[in-house]
């Protein structure tokens, strides 16, 4: 895979764990009764975001009716609507909100992927479904890495995907393996990598992650990589 758009292709027609297709198709076909009059995207969700990115945002996975209906990652959601904000408020998105694949939304100078590319049941995916998932995001690793200078991982789960793949990726990962918490910043060869609470309904709505943590965390990461901010 020689570029970004060649990947997002690849990813987009995979169908590798069984569990997963069954539940994406399965959410496609029956839809959420507010989008019963639109057509689901259906299949895994690949990253989105310049292919020149000094700076990477990983998640977890495609919400069911967020990125399996629409697309596109974060986007159609409530947790895509916290993220892009923060995003916005800095000066790295082009508008607050992210509400359909062909919007208009612009990031700069920021891709945003996730560890598991398939919408699961519950919001779970299983070790195996992340494991099979991630030479995916080891490839993505290797095409930004001319690039790329930080990474904000969202959440325990995907800092646990996220560091295998970036030892497989070609990046030297401290052992132990550095412990997930929020605000914590990892050097990696020229790399930095900062954990961040994940931007879920949960996180949000009970006030253990705040829009100006998540700035505070974004601000760090894009001065980081050398992104101008507002």
């Amino acid at each position: 895979m020689d570029s970004l758009a060649d990947l997002d292709r690849r990813i987009a027609g995979c169908r590798a764990c069984p569990r997963l297709v069954d539940w994406r198709e399965e959410v496609a076909r029956t839809k959420r009764a507010a989008f019963a009059d639109e057509t689901y995207w259906g299949r895994p969700v690949p990253g989105f975001g310049p292919q020149d990115a000094p700076l990477l945002i990983v998640g977890l996975a495609p919400a069911a009716h967020g990125g399996n209906r629409t697309g596109r990652m974060f986007t159609g959601d409530r947790s895509g609507d916290v993220l892009y904000q923060a995003l916005y408020d800095i000066g790295l998105a082009s508008q607050p909100t992210s509400v359909s694949a062909d919007d208009g939304l612009e990031l700069y100078g920021v891709r945003v992927t996730a560890p598991v590319h398939c919408a699961p049941p519950a919001n779970k995916p299983t070790p195996g479904e992340r494991d099979t998932c991630r030479p995916w995001l080891v490839q993505e690793l290797r095409l930004l890495r001319p690039t790329l200078r930080a990474v904000v991982v969202l959440g325990a789960f995907g800092w646990q995907a996220a560091l295998p793949a970036f030892a497989e990726a070609g990046w030297s990962v401290p052992r132990p393996r550095p412990a997930f918490a929020h605000g914590v910043r990892v050097p990696l060869d020229g790399l930095d990598l900062f954990g961040c609470f994940h931007v879920s309904q949960r996180n949000t709505f009970t006030g253990r992650l705040t829009p100006a943590m998540l700035r505070d965390v974004l601000r760090t990461a894009a001065g980081a990589a050398g992104l101008p901010l507002k």
